[in-house]
C-alpha cells in the first residue's frame, strides 16, 4: 500500500502513527500522575480539616467543659462533648460546595455514642495506629455500598486530662451523661491512649473526575501542538522537498524527450540541491556524448 503513496502521504502517516502511539503511552503515564496529584490535593484539604477539627476538640475540652461542668449535674449538654463540636463544625463546612462530598467520622472501638463504632474496615486501621505509634496517617481506597471511597485517617489520642473526667470511670462521669449513654461504653480511657481514628472520606469518582479533567485539558493541548507540528512539517516538506523533486522530475522528463535547452537549477546546498547538480552534470555528459555521436556519424557519412 505504501508503494502507491507519495512522500507527503507517507510522512503524514508516519507522524500520525507516532501521535497515536505517543499519546497512548503518555496518556497512561499522565493518567497515573494526575490521579496521584488529585489524591494529594484532596489529601491536603482533608488533613487541613482534620487539623482544624482537632484544634476545635482541644478548645472544647480546655475551655468549654470547665465552664459548663457544673451545669452537667442537672442537664446534659452535648456542646461539652468534643466529638459533638467537631461534627457540628464539620457539618457547617460541608455547606461549602468544595466540601459537600466530604464525610467525617471519629471511629472508635469503645465509643460513648455507638454511632461512632468502628466498622470492620476501620477497626484494623485503628489497631494499626495502636501498634505503630510512629504512624501518623494512612490513606487509600475502600469499597462501600454507595461506591468506592478515598479515605485518609489519623490517630486520635487522649492528650488532655479533662477528657478523662467523662471517660475514665463511670462513677467519675456526670450523672446526666450516664443517664443518656449508660455505663457500658466509652470508659477505661487513659492519658496518651489512641482511642479512635479521625477519618475523612470522599467518593473516588471525585478524584477520577478531577484527574480526567486535567488529562483531557493536557491531552487536548498536546494534540493541538502535535497537529500543528504535523501541518508545519507537511508545509516544510512540500516546499523544501516535494516541489523541488517535482521540478527536477519534470525537467528530467522534458530533457528525455529532447528539450535540451532546459536546465536543472540548484537552488539550495542540501541533498536536493546536490541532486539537481548531479542531474545537471548528467545532462552535460549526455550533451557531450550526443555531440560526439553526431561528429562520428558526420565523419562516417563523409
Amino acid at each position: 500500500m505504501l508503494k502507491n503513496l507519495n512522500l507527503k502521504q507517507k510522512f503524514t502517516i508516519l507522524l500520525l502513527v507516532i501521535l497515536v502511539v505517543g499519546m497512548s503511552l503518555s496518556g497512561l503515564a499522565l493518567s497515573t500522575l494526575l490521579r496521584r496529584n488529585a489524591e494529594n490535593q484532596i489529601s491536603l484539604k482533608a488533613l487541613a480539616l482534620i487539623d482544624t477539627l482537632t484544634s476545635l476538640r482541644n478548645y472544647t475540652t480546655n475551655q468549654i467543659i470547665p465552664e459548663l461542668t457544673d451545669k452537667l449535674e442537672t442537664k446534659f449538654l452535648p456542646q461539652t462533648v468534643a466529638a459533638y463540636s467537631a461534627r457540628e463544625v464539620f457539618d457547617g463546612v460541608r455547606k461549602n460546595p468544595d466540601y459537600t462530598d466530604f464525610f467525617y467520622k471519629e471511629a472508635a472501638i469503645n465509643p460513648t455514642n455507638l454511632r461512632d463504632k468502628a466498622d470492620s474496615f476501620e477497626t484494623p486501621i485503628l489497631e494499626r495506629f495502636r501498634k505503630q505509634k510512629d504512624l501518623k496517617q494512612v490513606s487509600g481506597f475502600r469499597s462501600t455500598p454507595s461506591g468506592d471511597m478515598f479515605y485518609i485517617a489519623r490517630p486520635l489520642v487522649v492528650s488532655e486530662q479533662n477528657c478523662l473526667q467523662c471517660h475514665s470511670k463511670p462513677e467519675a462521669a456526670p450523672k446526666t451523661m450516664i443517664e443518656r449513654y449508660g455505663t457500658a461504653n466509652g470508659f477505661g480511657w487513659r492519658l496518651n491512649d489512641i482511642v479512635a481514628t479521625q477519618i475523612i472520606s470522599i467518593p473516588a469518582s471525585k478524584i477520577i473526575d478531577q484527574a480526567n479533567q486535567s488529562s483531557f485539558l493536557i491531552i487536548g493541548l498536546v494534540s493541538t501542538v502535535f497537529v500543528t507540528v504535523i501541518l508545519s512539517v507537511n508545509v516544510f516538506l512540500n516546499r523544501q522537498v516535494i516541489r523541488p523533486l517535482q521540478h527536477i522530475t519534470r525537467i528530467a522528463d522534458e530533457i528525455s524527450t529532447g528539450h535540451m535547452e532546459l536546465d536543472f537549477d540548484a537552488l539550495s546546498n542540501d541533498e536536493i540541491g546536490k541532486l539537481a547538480r548531479a542531474f545537471k552534470r548528467m545532462k552535460f555528459s549526455l550533451e557531450m556524448a550526443m555531440k560526439r555521436i553526431k561528429r562520428t556519424d558526420g565523419n562516417t557519412a563523409s
